[in-house]
């Protein structure tokens, strides 16, 4: 083999390898990013679950609140 054929292959090893590094650096960025994500998934997640328990508690408050108008509303109907 001559030199340059050597010095040309040296080269595109060289890249190989620069190509690769910057790949796996990437990588591992795009890793942390997901581990990111997926903190901030499960966080929304958990908030949406202590809302939809707040809501519901609401409404079943709203409703007992709904009953006993009606009752005192029967009981005044009552007396006239």
């Amino acid at each position: 083999m001559s030199l340059e054929i050597l010095e040309q292959l040296e080269a595109k090893v060289q890249m190989a390898v620069d190509t690769i590094s910057l790949l796996q650096m990437e990588i591992e960025e795009l890793k942390e990013k997901n581990d990111e994500l997926s903190q901030a998934s499960a966080n929304a997640r958990e908030s949406h679950e202590a809302l939809e328990q707040e809501n519901s508690k609401l409404r079943q408050d709203q409703e007992a609140w709904q009953n006993r108008i009606r009752n005192l509303l029967g009981k005044i109907e009552e007396v006239e």
